[in-house]
């Protein structure tokens, strides 16, 4: 075949330029994944693996950049679109992607070192997942995405076999997993039943008759429990602690950013779905789910079950910005961007946290305890400085990334005029400052448990320059939003 034919096949298949352009983030980190597969067979070192994933997301990189400056919108016969939001999406997932890749550096014990490249195939791999969810406009696309996500997940939630914990998690991701998504694929039967078509685009169109079937009325309510599941929201929230927990911590950050960020990207700009009566069930579902996640986190002795509740409430916090949507009659760009720039403050300010937890689970069991943070202010002041950062974006402190996204989530609710819930969701965040605040107290204000001076280190290097971009993010997106928010047009 001459390079004419090829070209006319490829265009044939995948519709020219405009859906190469469309897809070439997805292309280039896929491609990443084949090559790392392949090197696989000559048993490459470890440093020409960390070579090869450092240059896919940077790859990945260069694509979002190429689609956020020339958004070439609905592609491949209007099941795929891609735009600046699209983009940018992607910006985050790599983000955090490459976050977890980089604290995964020296976490794992000798019994999981030989199976590396297995762990950073399956990583590479979910972010394939997420920039297809967030860019679907069918159905059947986003499913294929969000088994792209969740497969690989399922693997790395158990990576530690010799671990029990790590065992169970996996299991337990798995198999609730497995209801959700049978709840999307029957969901989606029953919406194809009742329009004939699974097509995002055709369906906005003929939204008002379709949620005049209750035939349709139910395939969106088991679609929309589907991803209240993969975003952990009441009632489909007790997973989390036991699940975030177990998991190796580098897994667990990035279940927490990019899993949750890959269902928001794509729920908010299909809320037409769902009919704007509901907008009171879903503020509710929100606020009791914020409450939920942050009376649990009060309770809690360990801070990575701390920071698993946590990102229940966030969770929750984010769902108010759909009830808003309901409420204006449809999907806004204002709500769009609410959302983009919370998710952003939360992929620094939350991998950065899981990140210094990967550090301090180096002292093995228990090392995630509050109680080995006392003092830590005295034997590493850089790190705890770090982490009390963090704690203080997570409670929405101005000057940080978390108190701009809890800002922009609630003016959406206010232009909704939903002031009642954007005052009981202000409320409700205020009590998270009761567990966030009890960190810094102990890193500052306890004295040490007589942990060795050496017995935290931030290695490799790799997490040191890791911790110090989150602490960048966090600061620039609470004092300087502007070069992020340019970005949103």
């Amino acid at each position: 075949m001459n390079r004419e034919s090829a070209h006319a096949l490829f265009d044939a298949v995948f519709g020219g330029g405009q859906a190469t352009l469309a897809t070439l983030p997805i292309l280039m980190v896929s491609a990443g994944v084949v090559i790392l597969m392949l090197s696989d067979v000559i048993k490459p070192s470890a440093l020409a693996r960390k070579a090869i994933f450092a240059a896919t997301l940077g790859a990945g990189f260069a694509a979002c950049a190429k689609v956020l400056s020339d958004p070439p919108g609905l592609v491949l016969g209007d099941t795929f679109i891609a735009t600046r939001a699209t983009a940018v999406w992607g910006f985050l997932f790599l983000t955090g992607t490459g976050l977890a890749w980089v604290f995964s550096q020296g976490y794992y014990g000798r019994a999981d070192s030989p199976h590396k490249t297995e762990h950073d195939l399956l990583l590479l791999i979910a972010p394939v997942g997420m920039m297809m969810m967030v860019g679907a406009r069918d159905l059947i696309v986003f499913f294929i995405g969000l088994e792209l996500l969740s497969i690989p997940l399922y693997a790395l939630a158990a990576f530690r076999r010799s671990q029990a914990k790590s065992v169970e998690a996996g299991l337990k991701y798995f198999l609730l997993g497995a209801f959700s998504t049978g709840f999307f694929l029957y969901g989606s039967a029953l919406l194809y039943a009742s329009t004939g078509t699974l097509s995002l685009t055709e369906l906005s169109a003929a939204a008002p008759s379709v949620l005049a079937d209750p035939l349709a009325l139910g395939g969106v309510a088991l679609i929309a429990a589907s991803l209240f599941f993969k975003i952990s929201v009441f009632p489909f929230h007790l997973w989390v602690p036991d699940v975030y927990q177990g998991s190796p911590t580098p897994v667990t950050a990035l279940m927490a950013t990019g899993t949750k960020a890959a269902a928001f990207g794509f729920l908010v700009p299909a809320s037409f779905l769902l009919p704007s009566s509901a907008a009171p069930l879903i503020a509710g579902i929100a606020l009791i789910t914020m409450a939920l996640g942050n009376l649990g986190a009060l309770v809690q002795s360990d801070l990575k079950r701390m920071l698993a509740y946590s990102a229940v409430a966030h969770a929750g916090t984010l769902l108010l910005v759909l009830a808003g949507t309901l409420t204006t009659g449809g999907p806004t760009g204002d709500a769009t961007d609410a959302v983009l720039f919370y998710m952003a403050a939360y992929v620094f300010t939350a991998g950065g946290a899981f990140g210094l937890i990967c550090v301090l689970e180096k002292g093995g069991e228990g090392a995630t305890s509050l109680d080995r943070l006392r003092g830590l202010a005295q034997r590493k002041p850089g790190m705890a400085a770090a982490l009390a950062l963090f704690m203080l974006s997570l409670g929405g402190i101005p000057a940080t990334g978390g108190f701009l996204g809890k800002w922009f989530v609630f003016s959406v609710l206010v232009n909704a005029e939903m002031i009642g819930v954007a005052i009981a969701g202000a409320l409700l965040s205020v009590i998270a400052l009761g567990y966030y605040l009890r960190v810094i107290v102990v890193i500052y204000m306890q004295e040490s448990d007589g942990v060795a001076e050496d017995d935290i280190v931030l290695s490799p290097a790799g997490s040191g320059l890791a911790t110090a971009l989150c602490c960048a993010g966090v600061l620039l997106l609470g004092v300087a939003p502007q070069w992020f928010l340019s970005w949103l047009g």
